[in-house]
């Protein structure tokens, strides 16, 4: 009878580790999933996937090796792998094979009965005598270490000894040491105020868009997505932002220079559409674009890494396009108007209080304002890389969405507070969703980090 053991690690003890039988007339699933044949704990392994590897006997069997078994990965998010190396696709398993769900999973031995009892003279005799199926199904694994309680180790008493590479990937290392860094500056820049609000801008900015980049899932490099906003705000001080003037509030009906009592609030939105919102979300789309072509025209890897290639590349250069434009119109527009505007009135400290207490909302809030249009429409920009044969229905219905909600932000304020809230959410809840149907939609989904933390933690 063959069978598969779970090897000895230091979180169970012998009696818990799994041993398993297999059946000629069944296939046995390994998987967090309680319906699987082995069911692997999901808060000790959340590197197994629901659903991670199945075994079965091997159809095409000779007369003289017996019965063969074979091995297939089902698509798993960190991969099966048999005696170190990935498996693609099936393997038939050989006596001793060890198998690892992912690359720092769970281990289990392939073995057989007659290959135990040929070598008993070497190694002690174990009793394999078959567990119950339901006693195998529901083994808890799901314990402590079981270690010596009244044992005490040099990592315990200094953990920062054992953590390596985990530190930076799950204690987030280097978002700590930029905040340290910018606290530094912080503490040297008071008294200055413009400096204090460049840092204080540039962080809560910095913070907003990691937020949607660790939701997005996709490695992009950092000098890709800096370059995007710095276009954006070279765009902004070049005569491009005149032509784009010009065309949205001049020639179309796109005049915000209004007072909305005036013109009632739905004149007051049509200016807003046009003036803000169609010409502002193409004015930020047009890095997206820009990358888009540039990609087209490279070779790999460079093409991956800076074009767009789908959804997922469209949200993270329209939202950091976003956060190049909100950094320069609130700090080179907003501000310093209401600080100087409030400095006549209450003081030159009044005002600088003023303007920080406007600078904290537009920038924090950019996640449910201009990074909200802008990667909305970046998500169509991708999309319709994926989905050529409809790729201009696919930016017009993008275009218009991201513009309507964008003017409808602008305003709705004049109306009613509470309203400006609820599209705020509205705003948010559309980039939220865009980015979940493009991880959906991502050919690299096996490589999203987000995806697989969701996968590991169901």
């Amino acid at each position: 009878m063959a069978f598969l053991r779970q090897l000895s690690t230091r979180r169970l003890c012998e009696k818990q580790l799994i041993k398993k039988y297999l059946s000629e007339t069944e296939e046995v699933m390994l998987g967090r999933d309680p319906t699987c044949h082995i069911v692997l704990e999901t808060k000790m392994y959340r590197m197994v996937s629901r659903r991670h590897a199945l075994i079965r006997l091997h159809t095409e069997q000779t007369g003289t090796n017996g019965l063969r078994w074979e091995i297939f990965d089902l698509n798993s998010v960190n991969g099966t792998y048999i005696n170190g190396e990935k498996l693609e696709e099936c393997q038939i398993l050989q006596v001793g094979d060890r198998i690892r769900l992912g690359s720092n999973g769970p281990e289990f031995i392939f073995d057989n009965l007659s290959h135990q009892q040929s070598t008993a003279s070497v190694s002690p005799q174990v009793n394999f005598t078959p567990p119950p199926v339901s006693s195998v199904s529901n083994v808890n694994v799901g314990v402590e270490d079981v270690e010596d309680t009244d044992s005490i180790t040099l990592t315990q008493l200094f953990p920062i000894a054992s953590t390596g590479k985990q530190l930076v990937k799950k204690a987030y290392l280097y978002p700590g040491i930029i905040t340290v860094i910018f606290v530094v500056l912080m503490f040297l820049t008071v008294g200055n105020a413009g400096a204090f609000n460049l840092l204080l801008a540039t962080y809560i900015a910095g913070a907003a868009y990691y937020f949607v980049y660790r939701l997005c899932g996709k490695k992009k490099p950092w000098w890709v997505l800096f370059g995007a906003a710095l276009i954006t705000v070279l765009i902004l001080l070049s005569p491009i932002l005149t032509v784009f003037i010009g065309v949205f509030r001049i020639i179309l009906p796109g005049d915000i220079s209004v007072n909305p009592q005036d013109v009632g609030f739905f004149n007051f939105l049509i200016r807003m559409f046009f003036g803000a919102g169609l010409m502002e979300e193409l004015l930020k789309a047009l890095p997206v674009f820009l990358a888009l072509l540039i990609g087209r025209n490279l070779r790999f890897p460079w093409r991956q890494k800076i074009g767009v290639w789908e959804p997922l590349d469209g949200i993270l250069l329209g939202t950091a396009s976003a956060l190049g434009f909100t950094l320069l119109e609130t700090l080179g527009q907003y501000v310093p108007s209401i600080v100087d505007s409030a400095s006549l009135q209450l003081g030159v400290g009044a005002g600088e209080l003023v303007g920080l207490q406007l600078l904290i909302p537009r920038i924090l809030g950019s996640v449910a304002g201009h990074m909200a249009y802008s990667g909305y429409f970046g998500y169509f920009i991708g999309l319709s890389v994926l989905r050529r044969r409809n790729s201009w229905l696919i930016l017009g219905v993008g275009y218009f969405t991201a513009s309507i909600l964008h003017a409808l932000w602008n305003a709705s304020g004049v109306l009613n507070i509470f309203l400006l809230a609820f599209v705020g959410v509205v705003s948010y809840a559309f980039l939220g969703a865009a980015i979940l149907k493009a991880r959906v939609l991502s050919p690299t989904r096996n490589e999203n980090f987000a995806t697989q933390a969701i996968i590991n933690n169901e």
